[in-house]
């Protein structure tokens, strides 16, 4: 059987969606093998993917074209480590199918020996027979062996698998690409999987997951101590290791509000802009070690100047925790929005309490997402849609 890939990995590959690919599962346009497809089966669906459409190859080709600041290669490429090793691993699997291709050939010799010194010994009607056999088989393999159809996604499958690695999450099953130098919670985070965490600094143990196979290496320096058990146990922190390779990781995942804690955080005004003359866009930048957990549609409070607080929607996506988005509506002798229209000033700090609010996605259902917005705004909206965008709802 052909090699079989994720959907993540798939739609990568073609540069698709996996709804997309789900849909076309589901009409029997694309063959699918436990929830996998085959790289023939994915080729036939998608007969104009070509090496040169891969996402990975335009990328890599514009960094060396318009030769882009180093911290764009850290955003690529991965690790130097890392890159490293998917490449020695790369070269193994080379090495060894180099190597079956040998002893085969090898064993080919052998086989067309015993024939020959069979037919030796043999005369008549088996001699003639044994000799047929031997003339068709040899004709088989000499064909089998004959330079073929190259597979485009198939090379395309050894340039992502170099330049990232799939995560499958346990018992949930939620699959992700760790891109560039990303660690196993940001990638998590960018795809709209919602891993528990705490602080993202390494400081908390909350992100702890459990590697069952595969290899990851800890690229970023953690005060949380794990003990020796766990460590035997291959427990390590997401938010301080990245995937060398393909990995399987039992980690909790978040199944709803219940599971996002009470956070208080001293955020900051990165900066302001006027969507009109009524309304205003806030970007509050959280501190490193001290990002905003949420999920899509909650509110938080903010408190600015000395006591004035408002209880606001946040409009932009968990997937980025740091940078925090709100629409401030001009409401004459309020207070609050007199102090954010007249006096708030960039690099301020702005108090954030919560979140709260039970207006969330519901991520398992498939039925068609309608979104009516009334009196709350567009900004619980916005967030939501976004989240559906990262996990391609």
């Amino acid at each position: 059987m052909s090699h079989l890939l994720s959907l993540t990995r798939a739609a990568k590959l073609v540069g698709a969606t996996r709804v997309e690919l789900q849909k076309k599962m589901k009409s029997g346009e694309l063959v699918a093998f436990d929830g996998m497809v085959a790289v023939k089966d994915l080729l036939a669906c998608y007969p104009a993917a070509q090496l040169e459409d891969t996402a990975e190859y335009r990328r890599v080709t514009q960094i060396k074209e318009r030769a882009f600041a180093k911290r764009v290669f850290e955003r690529i490429l991965p690790d130097a480590e890392v890159l490293a090793t998917r490449l020695t691993d790369l070269s193994k699997r080379l090495t060894q199918s180099e190597s079956q291709v040998g002893r085969f050939n090898a064993l080919l010799g052998k086989i067309w020996d015993k024939f020959r010194e069979t037919e030796n010994r043999s005369s008549g009607e088996t001699a003639a027979t044994l000799s047929v056999l031997r003339h068709w088989l040899e004709h088989e393999v000499e064909q089998a062996m004959e330079p073929g159809f190259t597979n485009p996604l198939e090379i395309k499958d050894g340039v992502l698998s170099v330049l990232s690695a799939q995560v499958t999450l346990l018992p949930s099953k939620q699959d992700f690409l760790v891109e560039g130098q990303a660690t196993l919670l940001e990638a998590a985070l960018r795809a709209g999987v919602s891993l528990n965490y705490g602080c993202s600094g390494g400081n908390c143990g909350l992100c702890k997951g459990r590697v069952v196979s595969g290899q990851v290496r800890k690229t970023r320096h953690h005060d949380f101590p794990l003990t020796r058990a766990e460590q035997e146990r291959g427990v390590v922190l997401l938010c301080s290791n990245t995937a060398v390779s393909d990995v399987v990781i039992e980690a909790a995942v978040t199944d709803g509000v219940q599971d996002i804690p009470f956070q208080q955080i001293s955020a900051s005004l990165k900066s302001r802009a006027n969507l009109n003359d009524e309304v205003v866009l806030l970007h509050l930048q959280t501190p490193r070690s001290q990002r905003l957990r949420f999920l899509a549609g909650q509110r938080v409070t903010l408190k600015v100047g000395a006591s004035f607080t408002a209880e606001l929607p946040i409009a932009s996506c968990p997937c980025d925790d740091r940078n925090l988005l709100f629409h401030v509506h001009r409401q004459a002798g309020n207070l609050f929005s007199d102090y954010v229209f007249d006096k708030l000033k960039n690099n301020e700090t702005v108090e954030v309490e919560g979140p709260q609010g039970e207006f969330i996605l519901h991520e398992q259902s498939g039925r068609p997402l309608f979104f009516i917005v009334l009196d709350g705004g567009f900004a619980p909206i916005k967030s939501l849609i976004e989240h559906a965008m990262s996990l391609e709802a």
